[in-house]
């Protein structure tokens, strides 16, 4: 199967454009870029997606054993580059699509020039003995996922407002329900054990891509000292720390986000 219809690709911008391509996070899609590329798209060849039980992705193409990690995810976003032959990439990933891109990157480095990394979290479980802090016990997790798994849309209309945060701006929240609601809900909770319960920390170790890390203010998916983190254990990155809050700025601050993305290109 072609990845054209895999993931729905959508190819946008200047024909002869260095390739720039947005990978969106859980529960999202493509469309979740839309205040971001207008900015990009004279200048870059735009290449937006959907991952496989997201948005317009053929959803006949999930495999359980393929996508039980995020290499899986990562290997789509390899063969998408392959088949248009796009080569000196700039990936833009939003929250677990951003491990997904170190991931993509370390296994075919030549394709990558540099990462945009929106939310990123190594890993979201803390592992006390090891003296890291990913936001969430054990506990945490697993009853996340024990919600999650019990009735996904009641934990969409709950979780929603408080990933997105700015609880002043309650569209914002609402539009991220209907857009989790719009997954497939046994894809999605299938990704959220495959995203909640990775560790790529060794991943950004071996990374040597140039970085950008976006690192937002009250973020309850991926705080402040997890960005830190990421900054400080991968080699030649940027660390912004942005006024927006929550964990969507590409929908919550879109000119922030343009501006510290323009500024470090």
């Amino acid at each position: 199967m072609r990845t054209t219809q895999r993931n729905a690709v959508t190819l946008a911008g200047n024909d002869l454009g260095q390739p720039m391509m947005f990978a969106h996070g859980y529960g999202c899609d493509q469309n979740m870029w839309r205040f971001i590329v207008p900015a990009f798209q004279d200048d870059y060849r735009v290449v937006l997606f959907d991952h496989v039980g997201n948005g317009k992705s053929d959803l006949s193409a999930y495999d359980d054993a393929k996508y039980a990690t995020l290499d899986g995810y990562a290997d789509d976003v390899l063969e998408i580059l392959h088949e248009h032959d796009m080569w000196d990439v700039v990936f833009v990933g939003h929250s677990v699509s951003a491990m997904i891109g170190v991931l993509a990157a370390n296994k075919e480095p030549e394709r990558f020039a540099k990462l945009v990394l929106i939310g990123p979290s190594p890993r979201y479980m803390d592992a006390p003995a090891e003296g890291y802090r990913g936001g969430f016990t054990p506990e945490d997790l697993e009853s996340l996922l024990d919600s999650l798994d019990a009735n996904y849309l009641g934990w969409s209309s709950q979780m929603a407002p408080v990933i997105m945060g700015n609880p002043d701006r309650p569209e914002l929240g609402e539009e991220l329900t209907n857009s989790f609601c719009r997954t497939d809900p046994e894809i999605s909770k299938k990704f959220a054990r495959a995203s909640f319960l990775s560790d790529n920390r060794d991943d950004l170790l071996k990374l040597r891509t140039p970085s950008l890390i976006l690192q937002c203010s009250d973020d309850v998916i991926a705080p402040p000292f997890v960005g830190d983190y990421v900054h400080k254990h991968t080699a030649g990155s940027t660390l912004v720390q942005m006024n927006a809050t929550g964990h969507c700025p590409n929908l919550s601050a879109p000119d922030e986000t343009i501006d510290a993305m323009k500024a470090w290109l």
